[in-house]
Parts: structure tokens; sequence; C-alpha cells
């Protein structure tokens, strides 16, 4: 059948990583039925016994950052720790950025040990508030409870610290006094783990109602000076100087409850998990030679494309005849790809097990440039050892029809850009154990 139908490409397409612009316009209360907690602005609980105490003695300490855009931009992230750094002179403070935009917890219970673990974090910052707002409150559980427990299991002197974002969707939550559903599923297991957690926008609210905020405008010539606050141009991502610096005097106003519920360093207590069926074994998986065959090539780290993503894809392999496949084995219950899509990616074929050849593409209507993607092949099936091949396909996609009319443009004058039928590939992202 020919491939220039793009409804039938649109709706073949799979692209688990959503933009932070579609996971935001989700309604923060799609599941009436979730009781939602209180809007408080901290809840210290256990606090960051580990934390002070390294303070104390002057160390080096490393503060791990995993989220989504809100927290990739060079905002409260970067603030923060230089607000630590002021306040505490004697200590220092290395940062390790684990931030994807438009990423959940569900992308990110697979890549903390990759992202966060392995650089050893002595305090880590978990922010996925915004984008796990479309999520259901047991997916949310399973992916976070997930991020606790392989922290800990990793060293279990690291603390954790939950912060909560917000979007404009949420604000009647906010403005109702309630936290919307997501940041109330996270405080469930705040509770079960004693972990502090701060809300970003309890303070943004309160300015907005007050009249002293405009929760999303244009930038003015002078945002610093500007009154009312401006606090973000598109309801979701904060300006620098006036959101994410509200974001970050958050944690400053909480921080002294924070260190006063703070008892002794000690290692966190791996407590009983809240759900039996939560992704603690979730991990990120490199390729090996074994698991591809075909035309492959890895891509040096200086590649045009393969350079910018190096930071959460350490390698990147690149299939580009087709006929190329990966393979793999394992026990478990859950299976994707971490991948790069683009204007050159292409379509694959999927065979699992034994059930009939799937077709999906890796271009869709975004892909006028690149970006990290993830192809979902098995999620939550039933717990037991499963074979995958995963071929590039020889089909060409109609990639002007899939595209947005905004980006025709860009197609008409560099054709060559699209013309590549390819798969960039970086890790396996699985539930359970490779079988070699």
């Amino acid at each position: 059948m020919p491939m220039n139908q793009p409804l039938r490409m649109f709706r073949l397409h799979v692209l688990a990583a959503a933009t932070i612009t579609l996971a935001a316009a989700l309604p923060s209360n799609a599941d009436d039925t979730y009781p939602l907690r209180d809007a408080v602005e901290c809840h210290p609980r256990g606090g960051l016994p580990n934390t002070f105490a390294k303070i104390q003695a002057g160390e080096t300490l490393k503060v791990g950052y995993l989220g989504g855009s809100i927290t990739a931009a060079a905002g409260w992230r970067i603030q923060s720790r230089e607000w630590l750094a002021q306040t505490y002179p004697d200590a220092s403070f290395e940062e390790i950025h684990a931030a994807i935009g438009g990423t959940g917890s569900d992308l990110g219970v697979f890549r903390l040990g990759n992202d966060v673990l392995r650089h050893q974090p002595d305090l880590l910052f978990v922010e996925f508030a915004v984008n796990d707002g479309g999520a259901s409150p047991e997916q949310i559980h399973k992916a976070m409870e997930g991020i606790v427990r392989q922290t800990w299991q990793a060293d279990p002197a690291t603390d954790i610290c939950f912060v909560y974002t917000l979007s404009e969707p949420m604000l009647p939550d906010l403005k109702a006094g309630k936290m919307p559903r997501a940041a109330s599923a996270m405080e469930e297991l705040a509770d079960h783990y004693a972990i502090p957690s701060i809300h970003f926008g309890v303070e943004v609210v309160r300015l907005l109602e007050s009249g002293e905020l405009i929760f999303k405008a244009p930038k003015p010539a002078d945002l610093a000076s500007a009154k009312p606050i401006i606090f973000s141009s598109d309801g979701v991502h904060p300006y620098e100087v006036t959101g994410h610096k509200l974001y970050t005097d958050a944690i400053a106003r909480s921080w002294p409850a924070i260190k006063a519920a703070s008892g002794k360093a000690a290692p966190h207590a791996l407590v009983e998990p809240l759900r039996t069926d939560n992704w603690e074994k979730a991990k990120q998986i490199p390729l090996t030679a074994a698991m591809l065959t075909g035309d492959w090539k890895k891509l040096p780290i200086d590649h045009d494309v393969a350079k910018w993503f190096t930071r959460n894809m350490p390698e990147v392999h690149q299939a580009s005849v087709a006929g190329a496949k990966l393979s793999f084995s394992f026990d478990g219950t859950t299976a994707a790809v971490f991948d790069i899509v683009g204007p050159d990616s292409g379509l694959l074929d999927i065979q699992i097990d034994d059930e009939p050849v799937r077709t999906a593409t890796r271009f869709d209507p975004y892909c006028k440039s690149h970006r990290m993607s993830r192809i979902p092949l098995i999620t939550e099936g039933e717990s037991g050892k499963h074979t995958l091949t995963i071929s590039l396909s020889a089909e060409k996609i109609d990639k002007r029809g899939v595209l947005f009319e905004q980006n025709h443009p860009d197609f008409d004058t560099q054709p060559e850009k699209y013309t590549p039928h390819t798969w960039m590939v970086g890790s396996l992202l699985i539930i359970g154990d490779l079988i070699q």
C-alpha cells in the first residue's frame, strides 16, 4: 500500500515523549475521584539529614536535577545551586543536569541510572508535576516510586526532594486551595518515604489572586522591573528573572523548615513499597554488537546530530540501509527504545514474539529538527520472556504530507534534509532483565 496518506501516517506514528505543551494542556483534574491534597508550599517530613551534615562538614555536594523542560531551562536549577553556594560558602556544590524537555517520570525512571545515579548525587530534586499532568495516579506512583527505590538502592545516603511546578490548566485547583492531581499523587509517595516536598505554585497563585502577578503575557522591554510581575510567556515556561526566581524563592523559604526536620545523618530506610508493581527494575541498556545486524554504524561523538544528545545518549547507532535489524530478548514486562527522531527518520517494522509484524514511523509533524524520543514496544505486558526484532523498512514516507503546514517551506527549500530514511538509536529501556 503506498505511504502517501498523511492521516494514516499520523495514526501509525509512535511518540511516547510528548511535548511539554501537549502535556501541560491536559486537565490536571481529569480524574475527579482522586483526592486532591491541600495546597501547602512545603512539607518538610524527614528533611534532608545527609545533605545538612555534609554542608556542616564543608564537603562538596553533588546536586541532581531530574525533570522536564522547566528544569532544563537556565532558571531555578541554576539559581538554586547558586543560592546554595551563597548560603553555605564553606561547602561546594556541583550540578548534575538531568532534565529533558517534554518528558515525564515514565521516562525519568528509565534514564535515572545513566543521567543521575552514575554521577553519585548527594541530593536529588525531582520535578515532573507538569509533564505528569495527564498521567494516571497509578502510573505516577509506579514511576516515581521506581525513582525513589532505585536511588536508595544505589546509595541510601542520597537525599531526595520532590518539587512541583505548575502550568495554566492547574490554576483552578490551586486557586481552590488544592494541589493538582499529579502533585497530589506524588504526595502519597512523599508521605510513604518521608521525602520533603515543595510546591512552587502556592506563592505564584497567591500573587496572581492579589493582582501582583500576570501568569501569561509577552515579555516587556524591562521584565525585571515590570509591575505586576509577569510570570511566563506561554502559561508553562516561567521567565528566568521572574517566574524562575519565584520558584527559587520557594526553596529558600522552605529551607529552614526542612533543616529543622532533619535529624542525624543516616541511610534512608527502603521500606516496603507502596506498590509492588512499581518500576524499580526500570533500566536503560546500551546496545551491543550482538544486537545489531545489517548496515549499522556507531556515530562519532562530534557527529552533527549525536553530539547534541551525548549527555543522555552516550552512544548513538544509526541504521541507514533497509533491512538493518535490532534484536534482543528480555525477561520482564516492559520494553521500549530510546531514539532520536528528525528530518531523516524512517519507517520501522516491529516483530514481538509471534505476533504479526506492525509498522511504526519515526517521523512526525514536528520533525523539522532532531529530538530525543521513545518508541514503546511492550507496555506492562505479561511478565515473562520476550524476543523483539525491529528493522528499518524499505517503504518510504510522504514526509511533506506529514509535516505541519508551517514546516512545508523548510521541506521545500531543503528537500535533501528529508531524503534519507534512517533510524538513530541510543539505548533500550526495559523493566526486567536482558537475556544475553
